[in-house]
């Protein structure tokens, strides 16, 4: 028998009765072989910034509040994956700052237990915010700035001012949220001009500067092949000025290829070519929606909810069931390539990133 969110009945339980723990530890293991330990969690599809390659202008539609998972259930999620072999966690949006008081999700999360817990932001709120989220728990943070022109970030960002991101990056480290990572969506004719820049503002800052190839995840569906600039040709215009190297050690299930100064040069350069190069099979992540869908892959329309399971009173082994039905039917790969792709119905604000 099943109940009405299609669950077996032994797998749901009573409110208030006792959970029995999961096994810690046990893999998260798809049909290829890849161990799942990196989860990213959308806490809001909302955003302050509307970015060309991102959002429209105007006429965002949001998902209503009460549709979207409380911190409670957050963490819930969260703590079933930990039990599954999830380590790493990384919260994202949307915007995840535009939601109130993330610092208590940040310290729940923490309370987990987890090796690494991050945080992607677009930097508004960062530098109000940055010392909370470290007390809370938080270990790093990513920054998204696409130009280091003023007129131009506006342009791209059509809101918010580069100054006002620049110094949360100050205020980022300043709070020990570190290695900061700075995440550069490149748009041909746009500012693909710039990639020599954004690798001396690494060397200058000892930042961690990553190129990201523009990916047909946009609300407005108007990405083109053409508009990305891909990592080759980032990495070659580099090496022209300031030898790179590839980072040894680094980890192989990383969306970002590293590499450094061969001069020694602080700071270090990531590209994230999930067009050109895809890193497919090598993934170890899983997506959890702020409405509630755990998703494998940010191409694919597959998702499983767990938001009626949280609130109908199902077990901790019934949300880990979503989880390994989740992995379980990941693809091998994106298929952005393949003659029958068709572009995800969700953007990437309304997935997380």
């Amino acid at each position: 028998m099943s109940g009405a969110t299609g669950v077996p009945v032994r797998l749901l339980r009573r409110r208030g009765a006792p959970e029995e723990p999961l096994p810690e530890g046990e893999a998260l293991v798809d049909r290829f072989g890849r161990v799942h330990r990196d989860l990213r969690i959308s806490v809001t599809d909302r955003c302050n910034f509307r970015c060309v390659y991102c959002m429209p202008e105007e006429g965002v539609a949001f998902r209503p509040r009460e549709e979207l998972l409380t911190y409670e259930e957050i963490t819930r999620v969260a703590r079933v994956a930990k039990a599954l072999g999830v380590r790493s966690v990384r919260i994202t949006g949307g915007e995840p700052l535009v939601r109130r008081d993330v610092p208590t999700l940040v310290a729940q999360l923490a309370a987990v237990g987890f090796e690494d817990l991050a945080l992607t932001t677009n930097g508004t709120r960062l530098a109000a915010l940055a010392e909370p989220l470290a007390e809370a728990g938080l270990q790093r943070v990513n920054v998204s700035c696409d130009s280091l022109r003023p007129e131009r970030f506006a342009a791209i960002r059509r809101r918010g001012d580069l100054a006002t991101v620049l110094a949360a990056m100050d205020a980022a480290e300043a709070a020990g949220l570190h290695p900061l990572k700075v995440n550069v969506v490149l748009l041909a004719g746009v500012n693909d001009d710039e990639i020599v820049d954004f690798a001396a503002f690494a060397r200058r800052t000892g930042r961690v500067v990553r190129f990201i190839e523009f990916m047909p995840l946009d609300a407005e569906g108007r990405w083109a092949r053409e508009q990305v600039v891909p990592a080759e040709r980032v990495l070659a215009e580099i090496d022209a000025v300031w030898p790179l190297e590839p980072v040894p050690d680094a980890d192989p299930s990383a969306p970002a290829e590293r590499y450094r100064f061969r001069d020694g040069g602080r700071g270090e350069i990531g590209v994230v070519a999930s067009v050109t190069r895809p890193f497919c099979g090598r993934c170890d992540r899983l997506r959890l929606t702020a409405d509630g869908a755990i998703r494998n892959c940010l191409f694919s329309d597959d998702e499983r909810s767990v938001r009626e399971l949280l609130r109908d009173g199902a077990s901790d082994e019934a949300i880990a069931q979503v989880l390994r039905a989740a992995v379980g039917a990941k693809r091998a790969g994106h298929g952005m390539d393949d003659p029958g792709f068709l572009r995800p119905q969700r953007s990437m604000s309304m997935i997380g990133g």
